[in-house]
């Protein structure tokens, strides 16, 4: 089994992944790992500051040949990254859907106002993040963002709306 973990900046996805991890016994891949291992050994011209867009436009044709791979070989993965395109399903015949899980996780505006020390307090709780400047007005953006395309596009979403709470069996 597969399972993709997707998201804004600080919704949980390591957290999440880190769980599912502990749960099931599965390895998990970070996106941001794998990307920042393409950068720092000058595999590609961007950096940790180029757009989402271009990050993901050059990193999900590797991580869904990753996912395929693991299918193959019969093998359990947690990815988990915000550089999943919500047409992710596109890429991949049904005997590959059939082994893919998806969640994507989207803090409400509320949920962010009334709780953004908390979100702030919990970004380091699993990788320590250097230098991590968030706006609340821009994370407020970004899930709006989000939120709307997945609502547009029919795509599943996990609303963290009153308590960050997300059950997954």
């Amino acid at each position: 089994m597969i399972i993709l973990i997707t998201g804004t900046t600080h919704s949980g996805k390591t957290l999440l992944a880190q769980r599912l991890l502990e749960k099931y016994q599965y390895p998990y891949l970070s996106i941001d790992h794998l990307k920042m291992g393409l950068i720092r050994s000058h595999n590609t011209n961007l950096t940790p500051l180029s757009s989402d867009k271009d990050l993901t436009d050059y990193l999900w044709p590797i991580v869904k040949e990753i996912i395929k791979t693991a299918i193959e070989n019969k093998q359990n993965l947690i990815i988990e990254g915000c550089y999943i395109p919500l047409d992710w399903q596109k890429d991949f015949t049904e005997i590959y859907l059939e082994n893919i899980k998806f969640y994507c996780i989207i803090m409400s505006e509320e949920y962010i106002k009334k709780n953004f020390n908390n979100i702030l307090e919990y970004a380091n709780i699993i990788e320590n993040r250097i230098d991590d400047q968030i706006d609340i007005e821009e994370l407020i953006k970004e899930n709006k963002r989000l939120l709307d395309k997945a609502q547009k596009n029919n795509i599943k979403y996990i609303l963290i709306d009153d308590r960050y709470e997300i059950n997954v069996e």
